[in-house]
């Protein structure tokens, strides 16, 4: 009897679950965020139908203060995988000039979760691939693999179907939609390693490289766009050995001083 590694137990595990979304799915959706989760997701999906070119609508809600390496690696990361890339962005928000340094909290909003309920609702989308995890934040603990939402785009975890032995009801009312996570049973361990065995591409900010850094709030912030940056008199712009362990809008993501520039280093660096 062939014995399966932990990687292929997982990786087979994902791949059901992205088989059975699509055998009910009319009009289903991969979310992109270019960081390594949405990145291993895009290949699971291109692997579970294989030797096929996957049919899929690559989403990217672009808050218009995105690192300019992630863009790059996004436009190419479709093209590799053959994937239809839709960008959609708040543009009224853009024009009003919602950015990190004076909303806070709100620009968040305004700029990525409003977006992305737009674009949700304009390509109406049934079922909904997303790379979050379980192990990233206590709340996702609660939440399943296959995760009903209502007509507003609602999640309540009362309501939520029982997945037993790998059964799932996927059945959905009119105005519903599925979330739909395959990798909630993998860890950012395993991601890493998945990325070794796979040798997948991730966005080159994962690795360290010599980057343009202020200090605020004790953390690095790499300055991505020296016309859009705020800087204060006592800034010190300083080049600094740095990497990013997650990707996000570049004012508010920190940095860590790294000179890791593979996927072992990182490993061996995050414990």
């Amino acid at each position: 009897m062939l014995k399966l590694s932990y990687l292929d137990k997982i990786e087979a595990e994902s791949l059901h679950i992205i088989r059975e979304c699509i055998s009910h799915a009319e009009n289903p959706v991969l979310l992109f965020s270019g960081g390594k989760d949405s990145t291993v997701l895009g290949h699971l999906v291109a692997k579970a139908f294989y030797p096929s070119l996957p049919t899929f609508t690559l989403l990217h809600i672009d808050s218009t203060w995105e690192f300019k390496e992630l863009l790059e690696f996004r436009n190419i990361f479709a093209r590799k995988y053959n994937f239809r890339l839709t960008i959609f962005a708040n543009e009224e928000g853009r024009k009003a000039g919602i950015n990190p340094f004076d909303f806070g909290d709100r620009y968040t909003r305004i700029m990525r979760t409003e977006p992305l309920r737009s674009a949700l609702d304009s390509g109406k989308y049934d079922f909904v691939l997303g790379g979050a995890r379980r192990d990233e934040e206590r709340s996702r603990a609660k939440e399943r693999i296959f995760s009903v939402r209502n007509e507003h785009h609602g999640w309540d975890p009362r309501y939520q179907r029982v997945e037993f032995n790998k059964l799932y009801n996927l059945n959905l009312s009119k105005g519903y939609s599925m979330r739909v996570f395959p990798l909630s049973n993998w860890t950012e361990e395993d991601i890493l390693y998945y990325i070794i065995r796979e040798n997948i591409d991730i966005c080159p900010l994962y690795f360290s490289s010599l980057r343009k850094t202020v200090i605020r709030d004790n953390s690095f912030v790499v300055i991505d766009d020296e016309i859009k940056m705020r800087l204060s008199k006592n800034d010190i712009i300083k080049l600094r050995e740095v990497r990013f362990r997650t990707l996000g809008c570049w004012p508010v993501t920190g940095a860590l001083e790294s000179k890791a520039k593979d996927i072992k280093s990182i490993i061996d660096e995050n414990r």
